[in-house]
């Protein structure tokens, strides 16, 4: 019989601490619709503020984030965005960008740390001669960590680069950062800094830093603006949220600096992974959170009945049809508990 779990499927299966719930219950709140909801006002000053950025906006999803931040850079329906073909946006947010905004994604491949060859990008920037012909370039998206490729850091350097050649061609960089400040984390840089060059960044709340809802948006007053409005349009505009915001600004306060914790854990187990035959972990596996072990050609156990047997015994994780993904965010000691075992 099962006595406790151990979920590792993911950094957004986490649960209220109680001094985010004690905040939420004690929250000020109003009507953020009218504008008028003061902590949602502070979450959007200090997200701002931590980003770098002029504004925030709160929204309920960080596929609405993504979606909303798209729209405002692509606001000519027929308008092209250059994005990874193995990040979020483009796998994972049901085509959203195609099927509400009438935006053509143009996917460039992903390499194995989640970056793209910036001469691909270029090279994927459609020539205004040929605007009868093509759709019009407007923007350029990247994902930081990049999720895909199993947590990995995009560096400032390439971001800076990449925003080097937006500018250049008149075009405009948002960051998927769902996971920007374990980036920030690993790799030791503030995270405004990591995202300086960036027009617009969405920012997930419920992964790592483990608030129970929400993203955030951060850009300039002018984007912002806009993109208040599309989040109505959306069906993304709520009332009291300041509920919700309370325990954002709590994960923020308390969160961030736990997330060295993760990647220690995700590195430790990554290590051990590694002795077992039959398994292949990436050298660079543990970067950040993400682990992802990939089942040997050959093994006579698959990755889903490895699954179905680690859940009979308490540990919850993903499968696909040949590799298995954990992401660390869990308490302490369940997680020793489960690596003694």
């Amino acid at each position: 019989m099962v006595t406790r779990i151990v979920d590792l499927r993911s950094d957004t299966v986490t649960k209220p601490t109680e001094a985010m719930r004690a905040a939420m219950a004690s929250a000020e709140v109003d009507d953020d619709v009218l504008g008028n909801d003061p902590t949602a006002f502070r979450l959007e000053a200090e997200m701002a503020k931590t980003m770098g950025k002029e504004a925030a906006l709160f929204v309920p999803s960080g596929t609405m984030g993504n979606l909303i931040s798209v729209l405002v850079h692509c606001d000519v329906r027929g308008s092209e965005v250059i994005l990874g073909d193995n990040c979020h946006i483009y796998i994972y947010e049901n085509g959203g960008i195609a099927t509400i905004g009438g935006v053509h994604p143009r996917p460039v491949k992903n390499n194995d740390d989640g970056t793209m060859d910036i001469d691909l990008i270029e090279a994927a920037i459609r020539d205004p001669r040929g605007e009868l012909l093509y759709p019009t370039t407007k923007l350029i998206c990247l994902e930081n960590t990049h999720a895909n490729s199993g947590g990995r850091c995009l560096s400032v350097e390439y971001t800076d680069r990449v925003g080097d050649l937006a500018k250049r061609h008149g075009l405009k960089l948002h960051i998927d950062g769902a996971r920007i400040f374990n980036a920030s984390v690993a790799l030791g840089v503030p995270v405004n800094r990591l995202v300086q060059a960036a027009d617009s960044v969405s920012v997930c709340l419920s992964k790592g830093i483990g608030a129970p809802v929400g993203s955030v948006i951060v850009g300039s007053k002018n984007f912002i603006a806009k993109a208040r409005r599309l989040r109505k349009t959306l069906g993304g505009g709520m009332r009291q949220i300041g509920i919700l915001c309370a325990a954002a600004l709590v994960a923020l306060q308390e969160n961030i600096g736990k997330l060295e914790n993760d990647h220690k854990k995700a590195r430790f187990l990554a290590d051990g992974l590694r002795e077992l035959k039959g398994l292949r972990v990436n050298s660079l596996a543990g970067e950040t959170n993400i682990v992802f072990i990939d089942i040997e050609d050959g093994m006579r156990t698959g990755a889903e009945k490895i699954r179905k047997y680690l859940e009979e015994r308490g540990i919850l994780l993903f499968s696909t049809t040949k590799y298995l993904q954990v992401m660390c965010n869990t308490p302490c000691h369940a997680f020793s508990k489960l690596l003694r075992e």
